[in-house]
């Protein structure tokens, strides 16, 4: 935050004193007539330098859409980004098409410097299919109106409730939908013995303390039944609804239902000792038959072996989050990392003719972008020349190094990275960007196939709540994140007994320590960067 003030600051000092003289260039036609569209853009990486100038796409881009493409990388630090955009926007030199951060674009916005982006969507429209979906429009947009192209980076809804289907076979069940369902299973599978083995050793439930600060209170792992009270995650960032979900009225029933699965013992008693590994641990030893898991940490060759080779005839399988009594349901919260780029407010104003039709800047750079997401930008600005950088996996279509004719020009070899300094302009987590991170194999010991892409893919189609900049957010101090976080606690172990009018008392308590003060610098903030969906 301090970075973002200082170039407040800065450029708030710049934009007074600017000089008049300061003005963008005449667009025009050129000589051969293409047109220049100047592109500074976030590398790939960063210590690489740029395309080389016979790069194949620099011609492609001129007889495909008739532009002559002008590249600077921009700065590795963002704060150094920021004070180069910052500085352009204040001489009226911005490009014509820039990445921005979330700071610059605050700040640029606010000012009226950038342009609205709505008109562009339906200009490339197999690009806004891959890329931009409402809530990246949303992340990028001023009072509903969009002004940058937001493309997700992160994966993101990569985890999802699990539960032992050969375990509801066993047991006559059938796959539990409603909080209700979820209790009454999570009972039979700790009190009729699923694994046959005569012991009463296994549990309908299990997870553990994963605290960070978008998920607080019980953490990201009992977030399937938050959610199914519509209170997963520390923050609600709506209009409607926004501030800490600590405060809502939901979030007392959500904690009344967790505390009826604590009382009835069906979650593994190990729930507040359990760290990450003896977690993943626990559920590969058959100790519980209902968890929320990552899709690779679940299902890929490594994760998934000991399960299988301990029970070979085990089934593991993802479902939906529960839905509580109001029909909520999800497997938590997610914050998607955006990269954003811009186009300046300048655009609204150019355009040439061109084989005497009227032409914008803004139809240029879409016709540009469209490309881009085309197979052919998409491959070559991904992985660059078929057959010289990469060579398509027979049996998954998906690029692969492996038997082009010479090795040293292999996509990912250091020497090749200046071919592909765009690529995340183009990279969507498309299921061929990561099929070779997550492979479909066959089990060894039960001889069933298994993908955690597939996983991945089941995971993301259930509900989630959005929650895009909760990181963002204001943190609470120390004493009051540590007041927070033990009575949440000791209302579940029964330290402090869960009643309303006791719940009351402890909210009045956590208030007066600094917790509506926190909600309130963190609705500031959220509106502030109009971060409320």
């Amino acid at each position: 935050m301090k970075n973002f003030f200082k170039n407040l600051a800065l450029v708030a000092l710049i934009l007074a004193v600017a000089s008049p003289a300061f003005s963008a260039k005449k667009w025009k036609v050129n000589k051969d007539g293409t047109v220049d569209i100047e592109l500074w853009y976030g590398a790939a990486v960063t210590e690489a330098g740029p395309p080389p100038a016979n790069w194949k796409a620099y011609d492609l881009i001129k007889q495909k859409c008739g532009i002559n493409l002008i590249l600077t990388a921009l700065p590795s630090n963002e704060t150094d980004q920021d004070t180069k955009i910052n500085a352009a926007a204040a001489a009226n030199q911005l490009p014509d098409l820039f990445m921005v951060s979330a700071n610059s674009f605050q700040l640029l916005s606010q000012k009226g410097l950038l342009s609205c982006v709505d008109d562009m969507y339906p200009m490339m429209p197999n690009r806004t299919k891959l890329l931009y979906d409402k809530d990246s429009k949303t992340f990028s947009s001023v009072d509903g109106k969009s002004y940058a192209l937001a493309q997700p980076g992160s994966i993101v809804k990569n985890e999802g409730v699990i539960i032992r289907n050969d375990w509801l076979k066993k047991l006559g069940l059938k796959t539990p939908t409603t909080t209700d369902e979820f209790f009454n299973v999570m009972k039979a599978f700790t009190e009729k013995d699923p694994d046959g083995n005569k012991k009463a050793d296994t549990y309908g439930l299990g997870l553990y303390l994963e605290l960070t600060p978008a998920n607080e209170g019980l953490g990201r792992r009992f977030d399937p039944f938050m959610g199914a009270f519509g209170v997963a995650g520390t923050w609600n960032m709506t209009k409607a609804g926004a501030g800490l979900n600590v405060h809502k009225p939901e979030y007392f029933e959500a904690l009344t239902y967790i505390k009826k699965i604590i009382d009835a013992k069906v979650i593994d008693p190990n729930w507040l000792a359990y760290k990450k590994d003896d977690y993943r641990a626990a559920w590969k030893q058959g100790k519980f038959g209902i968890w929320r898991e990552q899709n690779a940490a679940l299902a890929s060759e490594s994760n998934y072996a000991p399960f299988d080779k301990n029970f070979p005839n085990g089934d593991c399988q993802i479902i939906a989050p529960p839905k509580g009594p109001a029909g909520k349901s999800a497997c938590g919260t997610f914050s998607q990392a955006y990269r954003m780029y811009a186009v300046p407010k300048t655009a609204d104003k150019e355009s040439v003719k061109i084989k005497g039709k009227t032409v914008t800047k803004k139809q240029k750079i879409a016709e540009l972008l469209e490309w881009m997401s085309s197979d052919e930008g998409y491959y070559l600005l991904g992985w660059g020349e078929e057959g010289v950088n990469w060579v398509r996996d027979p049996k998954t279509g998906a690029p692969t190094k492996d038997g082009i004719p010479d090795p040293k020009l292999a996509y990912s070899k250091a020497a090749m990275q200046p071919l592909t300094q765009l690529r995340n302009m183009v990279y969507y987590n498309s299921d061929l960007e990561l099929i070779s991170r997550y492979p479909t194999y066959i089990t060894q010991y039960s001889k069933k196939e298994m993908s955690s892409l597939k996983a991945l893919r089941q995971m993301q189609s259930y509900p989630w709540t959005a929650c895009n900049g909760v990181d963002l957010l204001p943190q609470p101090g120390a004493d009051l994140k540590r007041f927070y976080e033990q009575g949440i606690v000791e209302f579940m172990t029964g330290e402090r007994k869960l009643t309303k009018e006791n719940w009351a008392a402890w909210l009045n308590e956590f208030d007066a320590n600094g917790g509506k003060e926190w909600e309130a610098e963190g609705i500031a903030k959220a509106k502030s960067m109009r971060l409320l969906q």
